[in-house]
């Protein structure tokens, strides 16, 4: 054997005691990693890859395990907390999202940090739920996010929504247009903001307060126009020159209905209600830093002391559709069965699929709250899971594709498979295979079969398989003959990929009480029950 082929072995084996079936793309990855110099050899190892694949997957587990990797034993250490807050004696945190539809991934992260420095200073946490811009509500999301957060297993102090609040907005920017620091355009927008880029005072701006106050007033009566935060100038970031505060929205609210036309915007809003509901710390995403200082402006016109603002690298979640508005028109169009559909990342979907609500939090807090932007990782994040799942996950056999064949015996043939490799107290599986049992084999693993071959029907014995029979050849593990997953008493079952695509398969019928759990389809992974159909969750 080749130095090559022995080290892709080596890789498959441990692959193949760790996930029950090692693969060929992943074993190349691996290999690529460990060993550099096989990178300008591509062409050798896709020439053995297949029968390497195939001799690790032919093993028996029991002769794997000694490929596990074994667990380094960690030394006792107390748990890392994340940074303290400054100023802590009384903490009110809040998450801020808007109703554009339910929580996905990227929500979590803010969640997550939130929910941590609640529960570490006894503190409080306030779900806003930002609705001031009529056009970008879908009014199941205030109960949908609830139900979310519910699910996460955060508790919200109090739940606040920004459009029953639009009167304080109106009274609080009353004052500031009364000591000067916002003004009243009912210009072309286009032309206020080519005077802004070049640092110039529109002809509205230096107007006297009370006719500022007449011309705010209008605006409430009907008329069109824009209500603009006073700042500098000279600012040489431009986007923190002077920004508008409200704005005239015909459409009517789906909750305020026509009550109101001219609503406020982000940074508003969030300043008065940031200081109103008495917020201390804001924790959020660096890509806010503009943000912030337009909020400070707001601050310094009331006279108000400003929160701890703390800001958190940026995270970028590969290969993750997070757009709200193109899930819900996929939706509309079919595309996607619902917010719960597996293909994509919301709350609801990853739920459906067996993830933890413990992993959100867990992955999060270890992330921490620097500076320096992040990358999510799928696998960290998964591994996470598995070691909140594995241990309460019993076992089946998947048989995908299925191929039906007649079992030939002299005597009938118990079967005894382990609920758990690990937790003996859960049992067996036990099943009676008499001959002439119809038993079915998985159609892409028999492809590499060829007629009279000899394999191992796992945990029951061997077979030689000719045409459509499959006749009992003894008990003795042999090395060398391939191991299948098969199916007697089975369920027909669609296993449901996130990329879309669905194998249609058998799983042995031991199902009682498991629908809507997370078991293991052994040599395939973790999958979470529901009906018909599976859920695949990670190996």
């Amino acid at each position: 054997m080749s130095e090559v082929k022995a080290k892709l072995l080596e890789l498959a084996k441990i692959e193949a005691a760790q996930y029950g079936e090692a693969k060929s793309k992943s074993v190349i990855g691996k290999a690529m990693g460990k060993y550099p110099e096989f990178r300008t050899q591509a062409k050798e190892l896709m020439s053995i890859i297949d029968s390497v694949i195939e001799e690790a997957n032919s093993i028996d587990a029991k002769d794997l395990k000694s490929y596990i990797p074994k667990k380094k034993k960690q030394a006792k250490t107390e748990p890392k907390e994340l940074p303290p807050l400054v100023n802590n004696e009384k903490v009110v945190l809040r998450f801020a999202p808007g109703p554009s539809g339910p929580l996905h991934l990227g929500h979590t992260r803010a969640l997550a940090l939130n929910n941590y420095y609640k529960k570490r200073y006894n503190g409080k946490l306030i779900l806003r739920l930002e609705d001031t811009n009529p056009n970008a509500i879908d009014t199941d999301a205030y109960d949908l996010i609830q139900e979310d957060l519910k699910w996460l297993g955060i508790e919200s102090d109090e739940v606040v929504i920004q459009s029953e609040r639009i009167d304080i907005y109106y009274e609080d920017i009353r004052k500031i247009i009364s000591e000067g620091g916002a003004y009243v355009t009912k210009s072309d927008a286009e032309e206020w903001r080519e005077l802004k880029r070049h640092k110039k005072a529109h002809p509205d701006r230096n107007r006297k307060p009370e006719v500022q106050i007449k011309e705010f007033e209008s605006l409430l009566a009907g008329d069109n126009g824009i209500v603009v935060i006073k700042t500098n100038l000279e600012d040489p970031n431009p986007a923190l020159r002077d920004f508008v505060a409200f704005r005239i929205v015909d459409n009517p609210h789906p909750l305020q209905k026509s009550k109101y036309r001219l609503w406020p915007l982000y940074n508003f809003a969030v300043a008065i209600d940031d200081y109103r509901l008495g917020i201390t710390h804001v924790l959020r995403g660096k890509d806010h830093l503009n943000n912030t200082e337009k909020q400070k402006w707001i601050y310094r016109y009331m006279g108000w002391k400003e929160p701890e603002f703390i800001h958190y690298g940026l995270v970028s979640i590969p290969k993750t559709n997070l757009k709200t508005s193109k899930i819900r028109q996929s939706i509309l169009d079919g595309e996607y069965t619902g917010w719960d559909d597996c293909r994509i990342a919301t709350i609801k979907a990853l739920a459906r699929r067996g993830y933890l609500s413990e992993t959100f939090s867990k992955y999060w807090e270890a992330c921490g709250v620097k500076e320096v932007d992040i990358k999510f990782s799928w696998q960290n994040f998964d591994a996470m899971n598995k070691d909140l799942i594995d241990a309460e996950s019993r076992r089946l056999f998947f048989v995908s594709e299925p191929k039906e064949f007649i079992f030939k015996s002299e005597k009938k043939i118990m079967k005894e498979a382990p609920w758990h490799p690990d937790k003996k107290e859960l049992g067996n599986r036990v099943e009676s295979i008499k001959s002439g049992s119809k038993l079915y084999l998985p159609g892409g693993d028999l492809s590499k079969i060829e007629d009279a071959s000899e394999i191992r029907l796992k945990n029951l014995c061997n077979v030689k398989i000719t045409g459509n029979t499959l006749e009992f050849s003894g008990f003795e593990h042999k090395k060398g003959i391939p191991i299948f997953q098969w199916c007697s008493e089975s369920k027909e079952i669609k296993l449901h990929y996130p990329d879309g695509t669905i194998s249609d398969g058998l799983v042995e019928d031991n199902l009682g009480g498991l629908d809507t759990s997370v078991v293991q389809f052994e040599r395939t992974g973790f999958v979470r029950l529901e009906g018909d159909k599976a859920f695949f969750l990670h190996r």
